[in-house]
């Protein structure tokens, strides 16, 4: 009777799954290795190669592997903060890194073009004090920081969530037999804390590579990500075989992080924030 019950339950989550996830990834595939005819080709795939589709995946790779790398030199220390404290996961510290998470992502990317744009909020305070403006709108840097901003939550979190679940005790023991702090840094809190890291960098990067809101508003129509590229093949171009082959390339990278995860973190504790 409990076996049933647990069935029935799951019935609503199997058939969202299958709706919502299963059914549209079979169509990407579909879509990507098919041309508009319906024949089976590698062309989809294969146009990664041209100079500006690798162009922008390179471009991608490096601007998201920038913000993942801020991300993580701005997430540890914090983190490690938070747990010396003893800032429990029920805090208001810690509710207010988690509540821009609640807001709308394109509103908050808005928000950073109002700042950063020419005539904008950050150059108007600037021109008051006699200061030379800052043209960081509709640049690689722009970009940057949207991510580091919209992703870095995501970062925090993992991390905080492994280092609360080490034991104090084994931190005193290392301190007893004469570690000093970047010992018990480098050979305590960073390998005890591995799976809340792989876990940050991959719910930062993967996002961070395939995004292209952030691109679009703060990096200009100049600068185009593989995102970018993708989402103007499917409005724009109405071609979703092309579309649908560059996001098979994204998929690669998503399945690499997803393999990272089961390997270093198996029980899930970066990941069940």
């Amino acid at each position: 009777m409990r076996q049933n019950m647990k069935r029935l339950l799951a019935g609503p989550y199997v058939l969202w799954m299958i709706g919502f996830t299963i059914i549209p990834l079979l169509l990407v595939v579909y879509y990507g290795l098919t041309d508009k005819n319906g024949t089976f080709t590698f062309a989809n795939v294969l146009s990664i190669s041209t100079p500006e589709h690798m162009k922008a995946l390179l471009l991608s790779l490096v601007l998201s592997l920038i913000s993942t790398v801020i991300c993580l030199l701005l997430a540890y220390p914090l983190a490690l903060i938070l747990r010396k404290r003893g800032i429990g996961q029920g805090s208001f510290v810690v509710f207010i890194f988690i509540l821009p998470m609640w807001m709308n992502f394109l509103l908050r990317t808005l928000a950073w073009q109002t700042l950063l744009e020419k005539n904008g909020v950050i150059n108007g305070i600037l021109n008051i004090l006699h200061l030379p403006n800052l043209a960081i709108i509709n640049t690689p840097w722009a970009i940057i920081l949207g991510m580091v901003y919209n992703f870095l939550p995501f970062m925090i979190l993992p991390i905080y969530n492994v280092m609360i679940k080490i034991d104090d005790n084994t931190i005193n023991a290392a301190r007893d037999l004469g570690a000093g702090t970047l010992q018990t840094l480098f050979y305590i809190w960073i390998p005890l804390s591995v799976p809340g890291i792989i876990s940050g960098i991959t719910m930062v990067f993967v996002p961070a590579l395939t995004t292209f809101v952030i691109s679009s508003l703060l990096g200009g129509s100049k600068i185009l990500l593989i995102g970018n590229v993708i989402e103007q093949e499917f409005t724009r171009g109405s071609n979703w075989n092309l579309g649908s082959g560059l996001s098979l390339v994204l998929m690669i990278f998503i399945l690499i992080s997803m393999a990272l995860i089961a390997k270093y973190d198996k029980e899930g504790e970066g990941t069940a924030f």
